[in-house]
């Protein structure tokens, strides 16, 4: 008899590790950028998240929360700078710790199943006002080709700009290729499917494209917003950001107020992700062997020069953005808390 207890519980051992490396795995798709755009990697790690959660759902209760937990935070240090998705895996975490805390009796699976679909529907409705909002910053009935410009690739910024095309405005948009994994490119294919004409430059051409080419509005996105309104995204945003504040441009940011990081209150600040250098030389081969490289794949942007974030809950400072992550999601915001700071007591049940 004692000898079968040990062989279920070896086996179960075994399945759990397998199981941890298919996770695993689904966090290295989000590192190596496999999957790209903060708002896609949330969606692909909440789908991941909740997928793990019913392959153990007939572990015991307590369990299966320690593994949740432990699952967490692999998926969270697949990217530094990914707030939309932990605040994603968070949602689930909260609302689950919630229902326990109400003397509700939880099945954690299913309601794991049904709050990261609730968090997917959040941010498909999301972008979608972006979308609509940020449309109106493109006049109408123009004789001549309004003059957009944006840096990498961004689903919210493109969905800005398609809704736009949709309302039949009279625009052309300029887009840097992106170094060293060229996201612009992905940019630039999915607004020439949408009928809307681009103009595609290097990285360090967008100031001369600014300047020549007359631009009338520049619009990136973000990978995330402190509390203090500092926007973080794709390295030269600065850049441009101060090409705008040179040429008088105004340069909005679009961004769903859940790739705001509620911790940068408590403190707990982004960090700026330093890459692979292989990504930098990797097709340059007779590089010299003593060079040395740097991939940072983030940069801040100060507030001081963001004329405004373009969210779901409209368009404001990105000084106002913690307060309306508050008066939006106060509910996250509370769970961020729940789980965050109770890191002895993650077991909770």
């Amino acid at each position: 008899m004692g000898k079968n207890i040990h062989y279920v519980d070896r086996e179960k051992k075994q399945r759990c590790k397998l199981e941890m490396k298919q996770l695993k795995e689904a966090a290295a798709k989000i590192t190596s950028l496999e999957i790209q755009g903060a708002t896609n990697i949330a969606m692909y790690a909440v789908d991941e998240y909740v997928k793990f959660t019913q392959r153990h759902r007939h572990m015991e209760v307590k369990e299966l929360w320690k593994l949740l937990v432990e699952a967490e935070i692999l998926i969270s240090k697949s990217r530094s700078t990914e707030p939309a998705m932990r605040n994603g895996l968070m949602f689930i975490l909260g609302k689950i710790r919630h229902d326990q805390q109400q003397g509700l009796d939880v099945d954690i699976a299913e309601m794991a199943e049904i709050y990261g679909n609730e968090y997917i529907s959040i941010i498909k409705e999301a972008k979608q006002r972006i979308a609509k909002y940020g449309a109106r910053l493109i006049p109408d009935n123009l004789k001549d080709p309004f003059v957009v410009q944006t840096h990498c690739h961004s689903s919210v910024v493109e969905g800005i700009l398609i809704e736009a095309k949709k309302q039949g405005k009279n625009f052309k948009v300029i887009s840097t290729e992106t170094r060293p994994f060229y996201q612009g490119r992905l940019t630039s294919k999915k607004l020439i499917d949408n009928g809307i004409e681009v103009i595609q430059v290097v990285d360090s051409a967008m100031r001369w494209a600014a300047n020549n080419m007359d631009t009338d509005l520049i619009i990136i996105g973000a990978d995330a917003v402190t509390s203090e309104g500092t926007v973080l995204n794709k390295i030269g945003s600065r850049l441009l950001a101060l090409v705008a504040h040179e040429e008088h441009i105004p340069l909005y940011v679009a961004t769903p107020l859940l790739k705001y990081n509620p911790g940068t209150a408590f403190g707990n600040y982004e960090k700026i992700e330093m890459r692979d250098d292989h990504e930098i030389w990797k097709d340059w081969e007779d590089r010299p062997e003593n060079l040395k490289f740097l991939n940072p794949a983030f940069e801040t942007v100060n507030r001081l020069l963001i004329s405004g974030v373009i969210t779901e809950g409209g368009i404001f400072p990105s000084g106002q953005v913690h307060s309306n992550f508050q008066r939006i999601y106060p509910f996250l915001h509370e769970a961020y808390h729940i789980i965050e700071h109770q890191e002895g007591e993650k077991s909770f049940f």
